[in-house]
């Protein structure tokens, strides 16, 4: 071989090899993806698919599932039907926002009444109490309709729609339940609950719900209410009112201040 044809030869094995590096630089920056924590793929230092190690939510297998201690269908100011509910997160270092649930109401017949769905937050190692007025509206019940019997109700969980993320300890601002008193005449009940804040920052818009225990400890009544201001290191009392007069003779109350997490 000539040593022009040597020349030519590698003057186009050059620029095949510029060519090549060019292409694979396009592509690269085309095609290759800075690993992230929504890119489908477990990478980084995850531990699980965009969960664990680098990333702020953390893995469901590694957590315990929330556990829903109980759900109640009850009746409410002539007739409406009212949700009460207990969901229990048992991770002690874990916490998650806008759980989505689901409502089922059947009839004494096991007929379908009503789906309803929400959210709700869960904080670390608590028991979260979930109240829903009026699922069933006074104006949607009738004569023989089924929801004049017997209502079953069954609040559902999806764990695995649920984004734990680390919360080693509860940092919120929880007030505490100082005095709770029972008043008003028997057709229209009162309970007054005295709302203490120990700290140094005020709180806002409190949701307050109180659940009433009838001679057999079942949850004859329920209610909420808004506070709208607690003072720092003071208090404030929350007050529940009943249209109707309790079903039952009403033994023990529970308040239950809800803040929300951080």
């Amino acid at each position: 071989m000539s040593w022009a044809a040597r020349r030519r030869l590698i003057i186009a094995f050059i620029a095949g090899a510029v060519i090549i590096a060019f292409l694979a630089t396009v592509a690269i920056a085309t095609l290759y993806k800075t690993p992230s924590c929504t890119d489908g793929v477990q990478n980084q230092s995850e531990t699980g698919i965009d969960c664990g190690g680098a990333c702020a939510y953390l893995c469901v297998e590694s957590l315990q599932p929330p556990a829903v201690l109980f759900t109640k269908a009850i009746r409410n100011d002539a007739g409406r039907i009212d949700i009460i509910a207990m969901v229990e997160n048992r991770n002690v270092n874990a916490a998650a926002k806008d759980v989505p649930y689901s409502i089922t109401l059947y009839g004494a017949d096991q007929s379908l009444i009503k789906e309803a769905s929400g959210t709700l937050e869960l904080p670390p190692g608590t028991t979260v109490p979930v109240y829903i007025p009026g699922v069933v509206p006074a104006s949607g019940l009738s004569r023989g309709d089924p929801s004049d019997g017997v209502v079953h109700a069954f609040l559902m969980l999806d764990s695995s729609a649920i984004n734990w993320f680390s919360m080693n300890t509860n940092t919120r601002n929880v007030p505490t339940v100082s005095t709770i008193t029972q008043g008003g005449p028997p057709d229209t009940p009162r309970i007054d609950a005295v709302i203490i804040n120990p700290n140094i920052v005020g709180l806002n818009a409190v949701e307050v719900i109180v659940f009433v225990h009838g001679a057999d400890g079942d949850i004859i009544a329920a209610s909420q209410t808004l506070v709208r201001t607690i003072p720092a290191q003071g208090q404030t009392t929350a007050t529940f009112t009943w249209d109707t007069p309790f079903p039952d003779q009403p033994t023990s109350v529970e308040v239950l201040p809800i803040i929300p997490l951080p």
